[in-house]
């Protein structure tokens, strides 16, 4: 079969592996193949050809409603589904709403990136701490398995959990972006799944979406789904060259600042901390190595902002900033009584160490998810 680009633009193509239309113009999107490649035979798009070809998933997005309504379908199947969250981004990467719309299928939650943590930390402590913040969420799941993708831990009991509580059906593996979601299809796929075997399609009523039904050697089939894009995490809003500052790629150390109140931090232009009012105290800051602070009097900090914005204070470079939404103030008050932090997503957290309370503002781009928790470290 041989196709010039005036055949392209009158007929519609599609993947022979996945059946998605096929599209030239966005390497993001299903169904993209380079111009280059519109001759070959068979026909498949670039994300098929990387499964069957490296053993690679790519990375697909989704805006929410979209997946929302995928959901939607997972819940009239009989599946187990997969969820993946990021533990340096536990409430910017958790599904909202997960529970209502998955119906009575099982829920195994891999929880990856634990690598990231300080080399001392109690993996016990942090699991009894997801397991509390699941049931807060009520989110029910049959099990929590810690690991870390990139440093294969804990992989092993996350087949293993799968194998297990799956019962011989078809395996949802669902995630935001920069989870990890594509090396745990790369893992199952190489476990599970015959790679010469034909891709098929799986189309859902409702919406566009074509996902990549990968099938079993048992006969059940593993399902990709896109990862979901959430526009509060900061991870989202930056360029590409700053998401590799944001996103550790080693355990974090962590930095610990005695403050007084009327006290300042900035970690380039897109988070500022400011110590408003409480007893002199340590917060300990877990955000990547990459990314450097920079302490000033709260009385000054406006003017330094204004001043150094993208150019002392980086990332982003004064370019990438125009992008970004405005800064915007998140007032938190620290109860008194026990140490907790304040999670910004995409960005990391912030211990109060004192049982003293505190009065913090937190700045960052508007939309970007703030909140209070339970400490996890």
């Amino acid at each position: 079969m041989t196709l010039d680009r005036e055949q392209t633009q009158q007929e519609e193509l599609y993947c022979s592996g996945c059946g998605v239309r096929i599209q030239t113009e966005d390497v993001q999107k299903l169904g993209y193949v380079p111009a280059s490649a519109l001759s070959r035979t068979p026909l498949i798009c670039q994300r098929c050809f990387r499964i069957k070809n490296y053993n690679e998933s790519s990375s697909i997005t989704l805006n929410q409603d979209d997946f929302l309504r995928l959901l939607t379908h997972v819940g009239s199947t009989e599946s187990l589904v997969v969820n993946i969250v990021d533990l340096f981004d536990f409430e910017g990467s958790m599904i909202s709403g997960l529970a209502r719309f998955v119906g009575t299928n099982p829920i195994v939650l891999v929880v990856n990136k634990i690598d990231l943590l300080p080399k001392v930390t109690n993996y016990n402590r942090i699991l009894n701490w997801v397991q509390r913040q699941v049931k807060e969420a009520g989110l029910r799941v049959v099990e929590v398995v810690l690991c870390s993708a990139k440093k294969n831990m804990g992989f092993e009991r996350v087949i293993e959990a799968i194998e297990e509580h799956r019962k011989g059906r078809d395996i949802y593996v669902v995630g935001a972006t920069n989870v990890g979601k594509s090396t745990l299809i790369n893992r199952l796929i190489r476990d599970y799944s015959d790679l010469d075997a034909e891709l098929t399609t799986s189309q859902y009523p409702g919406t566009t979406l074509d996902l990549v039904r990968i099938p079993m050697d048992d006969g059940s089939s593993i399902i990709d789904t896109p990862g979901i894009v959430y526009k509060h995490r900061m991870t989202e809003l930056v360029g590409k060259k700053d998401l590799m500052k944001l996103m550790p790629d080693k355990p974090v150390k962590p930095l610990v600042f005695q403050l007084n109140e009327k006290q300042s931090i900035f970690f380039g232009s897109l988070m500022r901390f400011d110590f408003v009012q409480g007893e002199r105290q340590s917060f300990t800051f877990y955000v990547s190595n990459a990314l450097k602070a920079h302490r000033t009097k709260l009385e000054k900090a406006d003017a330094l902002y204004e001043e150094h914005r993208g150019v002392m204070l980086t990332p982003p470079s004064l370019e990438e900033l125009e992008l970004l939404p405005p800064l915007t103030k998140h007032t938190i008050r620290v109860p008194k009584g026990k140490p907790m932090d304040v999670s910004v997503s995409g960005i990391g957290w912030i211990k109060a160490n004192s049982e003293a309370g505190a009065d913090l503002i937190i700045h960052v781009p508007k939309g970007v998810k703030v909140a209070l928790r339970e400490t996890l470290i």
